[in-house]
């Protein structure tokens, strides 16, 4: 028999993604750490999968930043939900069980942080839940920024992690929603391979 799979323990929290899509990844852990959280205090994580980025800024943060996640799929929903409630920080964090296209907010936010789904035109596993986390076909670009320029502050940002041929069409197509890159870091996993993914900061 199989023993069950251990959480992944974090600094000062740990993360259950056993029922979740798509699974705790490099992807996840780079936006966490790498996003600029200077004097956001309403904070939106889309898609937020098991809460692993949500838990990241909230453990950044101090108590007086809130942070609501979003997240479509039920199973994925529960498993955040569980994960937030165990944490330190349950009073500051909210996840809705939604789309971001049907969400609704009474705050607009000063930080957004999206590690979106990015295959546009690809082969899609046969799992439809991890095809969903994976491709736009549920959450496409456009949508994404329609919703960011909604529900983000004039003086937000907005921050995303992206392979990097993706990386490079959104740059773009964020122009024409008045969104322009503040910061972008590139990132290999290794020296001698080439460039992966683009982290990427926009604002207004």
């Amino acid at each position: 028999m199989p023993r069950p799979k251990q959480p992944f323990q974090f600094k000062q929290f740990s993360i259950d993604d056993s029922k979740c899509s798509m699974k705790v990844g490099t992807d996840g852990v780079l936006l966490g750490a790498w996003t600029n959280i200077k004097g956001a205090k309403n904070i939106l994580d889309i898609g937020s999968g098991s809460g692993l980025i949500a838990l990241m800024l909230a453990q950044r943060t101090a108590n007086e930043t809130f942070i609501d996640a979003v997240e479509l799929e039920l199973e994925d929903y529960k498993q955040a939900l569980i994960n937030f409630q165990r944490s330190t920080w349950n009073n500051r964090l909210n996840i809705h069980l939604s789309s971001i296209q049907n969400f609704q907010s009474v705050v607009k936010y000063d930080l957004i942080v999206c590690n979106p789904p990015f295959f546009i035109n690809s082969y899609k596993p046969p799992k439809k839940k991890r095809a969903t986390a994976r491709h736009t076909d549920s959450l496409t670009h456009q949508e994404l920024l329609e919703c960011v320029t909604k529900s983000l502050k004039p003086s937000g940002r907005f921050c995303l992690i992206l392979p990097t041929i993706e990386g490079e069409l959104f740059q773009t197509l964020a122009l024409r929603f008045h969104l322009y890159v503040n910061l972008k870091t590139a990132f290999f996993s290794r020296k001698e391979k080439t460039q992966e993914r683009w982290l990427l900061e926009f604002s207004f």
